[in-house]
């Protein structure tokens, strides 16, 4: 596998498409970072984290519409891959559906959104687009 983040995200987008209500992912610092960004937003319903052999795993509990049955999540697409990392200064920083849907940013202080990286006057390599 060259690209863990686009495997995660693939991961929960095959689950959202089947409709499962809990979907297990093979666990890194930046995708636990990335999963808490997620739950904070309210993209995703909860998460666990499981300490089991040397890497562990992700329990990722997806939100669904009680009433539309429909996804949190609409989309789910990877910006910077290993054969062309994109990044951004905090002048420029991307506007996902004019604000509404959020950018994940990997900086020198962390994993953060793009509107808490803006606060803060830093760029980053952009991860993802959420909405």
């Amino acid at each position: 596998m060259t690209d863990p983040i686009a495997d995660y995200l693939t991961r929960i987008r095959n689950g959202i498409q089947a409709r499962h209500r809990v979907v297990e992912v093979p666990a890194s610092n930046l995708k636990k970072e990335l999963t808490k960004i997620l739950f904070e937003k309210g993209y995703i319903l909860n998460y666990k984290f499981i300490e089991d052999g040397p890497q562990g795993t992700i329990k990722v509990a997806l939100k669904y519409d009680p009433v539309t049955k429909e996804s949190a999540i609409k989309c789910l697409k990877r910006i910077s891959s290993p054969g062309l990392r994109k990044y951004t200064g905090y002048k420029e920083m991307p506007r996902v559906i004019n604000g509404l849907g959020i950018a994940v940013l990997s900086t020198s202080q962390g994993v953060m959104t793009d509107k808490e990286a803006k606060e803060l006057k830093i760029g980053g390599e952009v991860l993802c687009y959420v909405y």
